[in-house]
C-alpha cells in the first residue's frame, strides 16, 4: 500500500513483533511435540514400520490403496508426509488454479479500495482520476519504490497476512519453504506492488520487503499450525468448528478453492476417528525363527 507515506513503527510495531514472535515459538513447538509422538515412523509409503522395543508393529493404510481394493487410492499431499522444509511434491496444475483466483481476488480487491474513503486508503481519488489508466501505471512506476506513509495496519498487519498467504497458496501444493517463499515474493511484487496497485500509488519499499518475509515466517508457522489441524481430522481443541475456522484463515486460497475443485485433505479426516484393529501375528524369517508383533489396521 502507498498513500500517506508512513512512519517507522514506534511501540505499537514493536508490540506487534514481540507478539508475533512468541506465537511462532508456540507453533514450532506444538509441531516439535506432534512430530514426536510416533518415533521411528517411515512415512515414505503406505506401510509404516514402527519399532517398539523387540516388537515389530506392521500398520498399512489407508483401505482404499490395499491390494485387491476396488476403490481409487487415495490423493496423497504435502500433509501425507513427515514435516520437511526441504521436501518437495509439486503440484503444477493445482498452484496454477490458485494463481489464476488470486489475481482474480486483486482485481476485485483494487475495486473495492476504490470504494473506500481517501483517508483509509490515502489515496487521492480526484487527483489519480484525472491521469488516464495505463498512464498511471508507468509514472508510478518509473517514481517507485519509495518509502511509504501508509497506515499501520496495512503496513505491518494486512502486508504480511497477505504474504501468509501467498506463501500458504504454494506450500499445502507439496512446495517446500524456498519455493514457497519465491512465490510469495513473485506474487506480492510483480503481481501486486509493480502490477495491481501500480495503477493507483507508487510501489512501496516496505512492502516490497515486508510482505514477502514476513510472509515466509508466519506463512511457515500457519504450515505448521495445519498439519495439527489436518492431523486431528480438522478438529482444533477438540472443536470441529474451531478447526475449521482455523483453516480458513490460515489457509484462504487453498481452502476456499477446496470448496468448488476439491480437497483431498478433507476427504481423508474418516481416518482420524476410525476404529482401530489390533491383531497379533507371527513372522518366520527362518527355519527354527520365529517373532511376533501386531498388525493395526482401521476399520470404516
Amino acid at each position: 500500500m502507498e498513500g500517506s507515506r508512513a512512519h517507522v513503527p514506534g511501540k505499537q510495531g514493536k508490540r506487534y513483533i514481540v507478539v508475533l514472535f512468541l506465537w511462532l515459538v508456540q507453533v514450532w513447538s506444538l509441531n516439535a511435540r506432534n512430530e514426536t509422538d510416533l518415533p521411528g515412523t517411515v512415512a515414505e509409503s503406505d506401510t509404516f514400520l514402527v519399532q517398539a522395543g523387540a516388537v515389530k508393529m506392521d500398520t498399512v493404510f489407508p483401505a482404499a490403496a490395499r491390494p485387491g481394493n476396488r476403490q481409487p487410492p487415495v490423493v496423497r499431499t504435502i500433509y501425507d508426509y513427515p514435516y520437511s522444509m526441504t521436501a518437495n511434491y509439486p503440484d503444477y496444475k493445482r498452484l496454477a488454479l490458485n494463481t489464476g483466483v488470486l489475481f482474480g481476488a486483486g482485481i476485485l480487491t483494487l475495486g473495492v479500495l476504490q470504494l473506500l474513503p481517501d483517508d483509509a486508503t490515502a489515496w487521492n481519488k480526484k487527483e489519480i482520476r484525472q491521469v488516464p489508466f495505463f498512464r498511471r501505471w508507468v509514472n508510478n512506476v518509473k517514481k517507485g519504490p519509495v518509502w511509504d506513509k501508509d497506515n499501520f495496519v496495512f503496513n505491518y498487519i494486512l502486508h504480511p497476512y497477505g504474504g501468509a498467504a501467498y506463501y500458504m497458496s504454494a506450500r499445502s501444493q507439496g512446495f517446500n519453504v524456498l519455493y514457497s517463499f519465491l512465490y510469495s515474493a513473485a506474487v506480492s511484487t510483480f503481481f501486486w506492488e509493480y502490477g495491481v496497485e501500480a495503477f493507483m500509488e507508487i510501489p512501496s519499499i516496505q512492502d516490497l520487503i515486508i510482505t514477502p518475509i514476513a510472509g515466509v515466517l508466519i506463512g511457515e508457522g500457519f504450515y505448521i499450525l495445519k498439519r495439527h489441524i489436518v492431523a486431528n481430522g480438522y478438529e482444533l481443541f477438540g472443536s470441529r468448528l474451531a478447526g475449521n475456522v482455523a483453516a480458513y484463515l490460515i489457509d484462504p486460497v487453498n481452502e476456499v478453492i477446496g470448496i468448488f475443485a476439491g480437497n483431498p485433505e478433507r476427504k481423508k479426516k474418516y481416518l482420524v476417528n476410525s476404529r482401530l484393529v489390533i491383531n497379533p501375528v507371527a513372522y518366520t524369517y527362518s527355519p527354527g525363527e520365529m517373532a511376533f508383533g501386531l498388525t493395526l489396521s482401521r476399520a470404516f
